[in-house]
């Protein structure tokens, strides 16, 4: 089904920079708004329920899983994340743009359910870079940090099935790359055709 929203979805592997993109691109353009998914971990730092996440227990969204309340879901470094259907449809078809951070896994699920969705994959500029910036954040251990990067290469070998690529060397031109992305989804003509369908009608265009 055609709606006249946009749908966005951005896949990383963890340091690459992708949430720190998607909230400044937000912070830009009040057209893009965030699904807010379900998952199974807990909290970090000043995460708010409701804000970044919905936090629920295993067995919660077992039962969401049961209702086929995802369009996607995954399991992610042995977390659950689930996105809501209901959510992304009422904002598009309500004319919204609305932008995902999710695995490749789930970026593959939401292209399948929603045809128009463009996928944008965010690599970062090096190896060594990467594994700096997940020691920067000084949010996991060692152990940890090293199983992020061992599935970083398993992420990033998914890249060719995306629309789009962005080196996330600079962030100031990473994120001109991705409002760029986003304004010329906008201007396509299918998706002029989805949002301004009256226009289109008024001058008689088929």
């Amino acid at each position: 089904m055609d709606y006249p929203g946009n749908l966005f979805v951005v896949s990383a592997p963890s340091g690459a920079g992708k949430s720190s993109l998607v909230n400044a691109l937000m912070e830009l353009d009040a057209l893009v708004r965030p699904s807010v998914s379900h998952t199974t971990r807990a909290p970090r730092g000043q995460e708010l329920e409701g804000r970044e996440y919905y936090f629920t227990s295993v067995e919660q969204f077992d039962a969401m899983v049961a209702a086929d309340a995802f369009v996607e879901w995954a399991n992610v470094h042995g977390n659950y994340y689930g996105t809501s259907r209901r959510a992304i449809e009422e904002r598009i078809a309500q004319g919204g743009d609305v932008i995902l951070e999710i695995d490749y896994q789930g970026a593959a699920q939401i292209k399948c359910a929603f045809a128009n969705a463009v996928l944008i994959f965010v690599l970062p500029p090096s190896w060594e870079e990467l594994r700096s910036r997940l020691l920067r954040r000084g949010e996991d251990s060692a152990d940890v940090i090293e199983q992020r990067l061992a599935n970083a290469a398993q992420e990033m070998e998914q890249v060719g099935k995306f629309d789009f690529v962005i080196i996330n060397e600079v962030f100031e031109r990473a994120l001109f790359d991705l409002k760029t992305i986003v304004h010329a989804q906008r201007l396509k003509i299918a998706a002029q055709r989805r949002s301004r369908a009256d226009t289109f009608a008024s001058l008689r265009i088929s």
